[in-house]
């Protein structure tokens, strides 16, 4: 076989339409689009109307609520600071603040705080000052020897 031997099977492309093109496509004259109506004319788009009828998604009750200005955290494994700190980016012997994290690229942005959560080993005793953390994640640092602070 040599590259300009080389077809698509039979059938995996099918000839384009070529809608408005005289009567001998097929499809000439209106394109398919019928007579008259709203439907033939172009830029129309009808989503979710059903005629008059009260359509779909105003039947169905509402459900649920979105908080209007929700808090977004910066989020932090505990597994993944251990690693920053045995690579010698983060110093555990001093506390480690948010700024701390930002400089060490650990954490992009702050957002509207720092967020640490419990996955991964976590064996340093280091000083944590960030705005939230899980109770499984305070757990893990206070086991490691550490003290890990929430700003209220």
């Amino acid at each position: 076989m040599k590259l300009n031997e080389l077809r698509d099977n039979p059938g995996a492309t099918p000839k384009r339409t070529r809608v408005a093109r005289g009567p001998g496509s097929g499809k000439g004259k209106m394109g398919g689009r019928g007579i008259k109506g709203q439907k033939s004319r172009s830029g129309v788009a009808i989503n979710g109307y059903e005629g008059g009828q009260m359509p779909l998604y105003q039947r169905l009750p509402k459900r649920g609520f979105n908080v209007p200005n929700p808090k977004k955290y910066a989020v932090v494994n505990l597994g993944l600071l251990a690693k920053f700190i045995e690579a010698g980016k983060i110093d555990a012997s001093a506390p480690i603040t948010e700024d701390v994290l930002i400089e060490s690229g650990l954490v992009r942005r702050k957002w509207d705080g720092v967020r640490i959560l419990a996955k991964g080993e976590f064996t340093a005793k280091v000083d944590l000052d960030v705005t939230g953390a899980s109770k499984s994640a305070i757990e893990a640092v206070e086991k490691a020897g550490g003290s890990l602070k929430v700003k209220a």
